[in-house]
């Protein structure tokens, strides 16, 4: 042994128990999973348990028999340690080692207790620690595996690529290098893969430690795959072990590297994981072949993440010594692939040469002409071994196929592995399912898709289901457009199955574990989903999936559930069903999830795209107010904002296309979302954007204007209101009757009524005529209470009340009924869905504190000991009542965004309040202690406690109780008798001057801090909200022309009239309404068509625009430039070899010339004519023979 290699030994410690020449036999595996612990478990006490666990399952190796090497005189172990560090009872057995030639691990050393384990910081790296463990090469690779992805929090793998050759000092080449960089670790970035090297500072481990630090600094912090490196190396050649050495573990050990530029056997700070693999052997390489060996054999038959194929693993021969062809035939043996990396040199060369050799010729024969070396024997047994798993091998030539190909051959030398494991499965099923889990749908498309295979359904509808559950939309919509049929796919039980895929860390998982916590189950099923979809889609449209589960609409929640629970405890036939709108269900799964692209992609095939937009926007907006994630709560509302353009577009489309059937399309009700309208939809969803289209607001004024024009003067419907006659004159202008007809035929209305019925109809049954009536008499309604309360409000019975009032009490009465209309008679939603869509509107919150005000105040006002307290009741309610006029400002351009405006003000005040009220209780209890020793008045107390403070904002300051003058001046007392029975108490003047600093600080904060802040933040909600006022007022628009245009023609309180004649219509005779427009199913049918094709176009345009645009068409350029960069190398390389062909010709040529020369030079052969010339020279002959000047001469 050299003397570096000795000076780098250290003393292995000595145990204190009688050495063995058996190893110790392991803990049973079992134990192990009762000794680990969970991995998120606070780290000191993970690393009390790692360090009571480890030590007792995994072992070291200390050689116990001291082996003297022949060339050492005595002084070194064929183990590689030197004679001083072997115990007495290794160096005492004499006999045995005279008899012992060669030193083996198994025989000559011990297992122990490991020392060195834990965390390891590299000292002045500046990155997180990595782990490591020293072991015995005997250990399990099913406890290393796990502890690694268990305890160690290692990512399970998609893939695993063992590099194996190119150690020592060898200089690496610069395209090896370049593999290394673009090709290998770029594709493991892409899969989520390991990459398993000895983990040192030299050769290609340190190339692959160095791609790896600069790929995951490029690499989006976001990135869900990133690349880990694992060492596997012998714990015997590594620098500075004995830094890691420490019986209780080392949480972290500090690890000094030296001369970080040169290759050494120090550990790269660049891996995330160190297996330190001890055999006995110091300072010797080799000790964890066999481990790894077994560790990659163990992971080959491991599932991947989305748990359908095992992870597929890879070696990588670069270079290579004359040992790697025994490790190379092991793993071969277990159906390992290998790739071969042509012209790295040694032992790679070497295998791929003679592969080429062997196919051209019997292996037989060429392997067995000469049989008398033994050591040759042994090596062509090794090859033969390995040729005869060629299937398993692929050679990459990294001169001639590039870096960016690398990944295509790495899939392909898996899919040859994976077709002799899997016997019963295709070649390109396989190849497939490993595409997938990589994501590499560049690769699918040119290598599986590209028209030469017949994709069949049962060949991808696991693959599908693979791509659905890890989120990658490309591969489905590489199936669907490749032979899977959705209809045929999409069962309710496999809908059920993508459910039960969620993450744990999902907001739909939480919100379907609360539900089925309430159902006592354990899987989530389609009524959790429908649940779920309720809770968050609240009464907008009818429940999801009932009609698969037979449950009945209007039914209350107890009866169904208990019809559901029955339901799932039977057979549950309904999930061998197939789903009635796939599209739409895979739409709202990816939606309630998050995923954009994958939501995107299922929108674009679902149907009804404008209202299946406005659903995905409405969802994640709601989804987004329960999210406590910052991050994925913006990401969900810039969804919803992409679905709420989505539907702009696509209805700016159809618009252009026709505007009659754009109309028809707002306000058709969807069989597929539950009887929602756009309109509704759009509403609840907060659209304003959708609402501010052009289309949407000439809808709302064609149904606000009715029959009559849209450019008819307020001042002629106003003459006309008071004056009815006119309505038969042409004052008022109405549209054409060949309109009315249309709609009185989609009405199925077979009744013709006389011109003056039609007419009257057409005026009075327009929302701006119930809209003008409604307000004239909700201005008489005021003066009316007004006068009462001012004039007429008589004392209690029998003195009272006065006629007026019992009219008054009556006006009320018939205000009531309008709102019980507005909330139980509208709709076919239960009670308790229409009281909760009832409440959620403003105004509906005034009109129903005005009327519980108004009941109150009634109740009050008729007995004689409440009769003031009625009064005042009344009076509040006054106000509350003439407030409610506000709403009819939201019809003006102009005054509908102030009242926006002045609601978002309101909550600025609150904000100000709290402010203002902290430093008021500051000052005001201040001031009145300092001026006040003693005052018993409560009422006092509190009015110079709240309300003096209050006053001193707006100027009110008493001078009489700070001027220190004006103190002694007034009548008051300092008798504490007299004060608490009535007396005004003194002030006291002690610390007068303090109060006048507390009032001057006081009046400086309130005057001029808060109430700058508060204009502040009242010119920024003005600002924000008058830059999108006409968008503000769009939206606001809505709600009023929809509230008048359900609303009776009458007014109150003769709209107690239209109640009973409504009563009447709707519940006796049962006939429908004719303000709701039904379409028949043909005419569903061919407008779902029309919308179909709108999108269609709308998605060209924008696919169009989307390659036409700079980034795509410097993409394409960069292509170009490639392939053309590519084939100029393929040229350079072919000129290179016509140049090497040029010159060996040459050589032939003066060689034949030189033999020529010599054979007519000498006296072997006479010949009867001279050698012949070579083409250029009989040319040149030819010529000087025709040229006339040589004739000449």
């Amino acid at each position: 042994m050299s003397s570096s290699v000795e000076s780098q030994c250290v003393p292995h410690p000595i145990p204190s128990h009688p050495l063995s020449s058996h190893p110790l036999p392991s803990p049973p595996l079992p134990s192990i999973g009762k000794a680990m612990v969970a991995p998120g478990l606070p780290l000191q006490r993970r690393c009390v348990s790692l360090q009571s666990w480890i030590p007792k399952i995994i072992k070291k190796r200390v050689c116990t028999s001291f082996v003297e090497e022949p060339s050492s005189n005595g002084t070194t172990c064929q183990c590689g340690g030197p004679q001083d560090l072997h115990g007495p009872v290794a160096t005492g057995d004499c006999f045995g080692a005279a008899v012992v030639s060669q030193w083996e691990s198994a025989q000559h050393s011990s297992e122990y207790p490991t020392d060195a384990y834990g965390e390891l910081e590299f000292a002045g790296a500046g990155r997180r620690s990595s782990h490591f463990l020293r072991m015995s090469c005997d250990t399990p690779p099913q406890v290393i595996y796990s502890l690694l992805t268990t305890h160690w929090n290692v990512p399970p793998p998609n893939l695993v690529v063992s590099v194996v050759g190119g150690e020592g000092c060898e200089k690496v080449k610069t395209w090896v290098r370049e593999v290394l960089r673009q090709g290998l670790v770029k594709a493991a970035q892409s899969t989520g893969a390991w990459i398993l090297t000895s983990g040192l500072r030299e050769g290609v481990a340190r190339c692959v430690g160095e791609a790896v630090r600069d790929h995951a600094t490029a690499a989006p912090s976001l990135s869900r795959n990133k690349v880990i490196a694992l060492g596997v190396a012998p714990w015997g050649i590594v620098h500075n072990r004995q830094q890691l050495v420490n019986p209780q573990g080392s949480f972290p050990a500090k690890y000094y590297v030296q001369n970080t530029v040169q290759d050494s056997c120090y550990l790269d700070n660049n891996y995330q994981a160190f297996l330190l693999v001890d055999d006995g052997t110091v300072g010797r390489r080799g000790a964890d072949s066999r481990f790894r060996a077994k560790l990659e054999d163990h992971i080959s038959h491991q599932k991947t993440g989305s748990g359908s194929i095992e992870i597929p693993v890879l070696c990588m021969l670069i270079s290579g010594e004359a040992s790697m062809l025994e490790r190379m035939d092991l793993s071969l043996r277990t159906a390992i692939p290998w790739m071969l990396l042509a012209g790295s040199g040694g032992v790679a060369d070497f295998i791929c040469d003679v592969l080429g050799a062997l196919v051209s010729m019997s292996p037989a024969s060429a392997l067995l002409e000469d049989e008398s070396d033994g050591t040759g024997v042994e090596l062509r047994e090794v090859v033969l071994s390995i040729y005869q798993n060629r299937d398993l091998i692929t050679v990459f030539s990294g001169e001639q196929e590039g870096p960016d190909d690398f990944d295509t051959v790495l899939l392909k030398a898996l899919v040859r592995a994976s077709k002799r494991v899997s016997s019963d499965a295709s070649e390109y099923t396989e190849e497939l399912k490993l595409a997938v889990a990589w994501n590499r749908v560049d690769i699918a498309k040119t290598e599986l898709f590209n028209g030469d295979i017949q994709w069949k359904y049962d060949d991808l509808k696991d693959s599908m289901t693979d791509a659905l559950v890890n989120d990658k939309p490309q591969f489905v919509r590489l199936f669907t457009e490749n032979g899977l049929n959705i209809l045929e796919y999409l069962t309710y039980g496999r809908l059920e199955t993508l459910y039960r895929s969620l993450s744990d860390s999902s907001l739909i998982y939480t919100l379907l574990q609360r539900h089925l916590s309430e159902r006592l189950s354990v899987s989530s099923s389609a009524p959790s989903v429908s649940q779920v979809l309720l809770d968050l889609a609240g009464d907008m449209c009818q429940p999801f999936y009932y009609h698969v589960l037979d449950v009945e609409l209007g039914v209350s929640t107890r009866k169904s559930m208990k019809h559901v629970n029955k339901l799932l405890l039977g057979e549950c036939s309904y999930r061998s069903r197939r789903c009635r709108s796939p599209w739409v269900s895979l739409f709202i799964w990816a939606v309630l999830q998050n995923r954009p692209e994958m939501a995107v992609y299922f929108w674009e095939m679902a149907g009804e795209s404008v209202l299946s937009a406005l659903c995905g926007c409405y969802l994640l907006r709601e989804l987004s107010k329960l999210e406590s994630e910052t991050e994925t709560k913006l990401s969900m509302k810039e969804l919803a904002q992409k679905f709420e353009n989505l539907a702009h577009d696509v209805f700016s489309e159809c618009y252009q296309s026709s505007e009659s059937r754009s109309f028809k399309l707002l306000i058709k009700k969807s069989v597929m979302w539950g009887g929602a309208t756009c309109l509704q939809m759009a509403i609840s969803a907060d659209a304003r954007l959708f609402f501010s289209h052009d289309g949407v607001q000439s809808l709302l004024s064609q149904i606000w204007w009715g029959d009559m024009e849209r450019n008819t003067e307020v001042w002629k419907l106003v003459v006309t209101f008071f004056v009815p006659p006119l309505v038969y004159t042409s004052l008022i202008a109405f549209r054409a009757e060949k309109v009315s007809h249309k709609k009185d035929k989609s009405h199925r209305s077979s009744v013709k009524r006389p011109f003056v019925v039609t007419r009257w109809r057409r005026f009075w049954f327009a929302p701006v005529t119930s809209f003008l009536g409604n307000v004239l008499m909700y201005f008489l309604f005021l003066v009316l209470f007004a006068y009462i309360l001012l004039i007429d409000f008589r004392p209690p019975p029998p003195k009272g009340p006065a006629p007026l009032e019992l009219v008054l009490y009556f006006w009320v009465f018939t205000l009531v009924c309008e709102e019980l209309r507005q909330t139980l008679f509208l709709g076919n939603a239960t009670v308790v869905q229409s009281m909760r869509m009832y409440i959620q509107d403003m105004w509906n919150k005034f009109d129903l504190t005005a009327i519980v005000l108004f009941i109150l105040g009634l109740c009050c006002r008729m007995f004689r000991s409440s009769y003031e307290f009625g009064r005042a009741v009344m009076c509040l309610d006054y106000m509350v009542f003439t407030l409610r006029l506000i709403h009819i400002f939201a019809v003006h351009k102009q005054l509908g965004p102030k009242i926006i405006i002045v609601g978002k003000m309101m909550k600025d005040i609150f904000f100000f309040l709290f402010f203002l009220g902290v430093w008021l209780v500051a000052y005001g209890v201040a001031n009145q202690a300092l001026l006040y020793t003693y005052d018993s008045r409560p009422d006092w107390v509190l009015r110079r406690v709240f309300y003096r403070p209050y006053l001193h904002i707006f100027g009110q300051i008493p001078l009489e109780d700070i001027d220190g003058i004006s103190l002694y001046e007034q009548n008051c007392t300092h008798n504490t008798t007299l004060i608490e029975m009535g007396s005004e108490p003194c002030v006291n003047p002690y610390a007068n001057w303090l109060v006048i600093v507390l009032l001057v600080v006081c009046l400086l904060v309130t005057n001029i801090l808060l109430l700058n802040l508060l204009i502040a933040m009242f010119s920024y909600t003005f600002s924000k909200v008058q830059e999108h006022s006409d968008i503000y007022w769009k939206f606001q628009r809505y709600n009023l022309i929809a509230e008048y245009h359900s609303r009776p023609s009458l007014a109150p309180p003769f709209i107690l009239l239209s109640h009973i004649n409504l009563l009447v219509k709707r519940y006796i005779r049962k006939v429908p309404s004719r303000k709701i427009q039904h379409f028949g199913e043909q005419e569903q049918d061919r407008l779902m068509t029309w919308e179909a094709v709108q999108k269609e176009n709308f998605l060209v345009a924008r696919n169009k625009r989307h390659r036409e645009s700079d980034s795509e068409r410097l993409k394409r350029t960069s292509s170009k430039v490639d392939s053309v960069l590519k084939q100029m190398a393929e040229v350079r390389d072919h000129d290179r070899r016509l140049r090497q062909m040029e010159s060996e010709l040459e050589y032939c040529s003066s060689a034949l010339s030189w033999l020529v020369e010599a054979l007519s030079q000498s006296n072997l052969m006479r010949s009867t004519r001279p050698p012949p010339l070579p083409a250029r020279s009989l040319l040149t002959t030819a010529a000087v023979q025709h040229d006339p000047r040589t004739h000449h001469d």
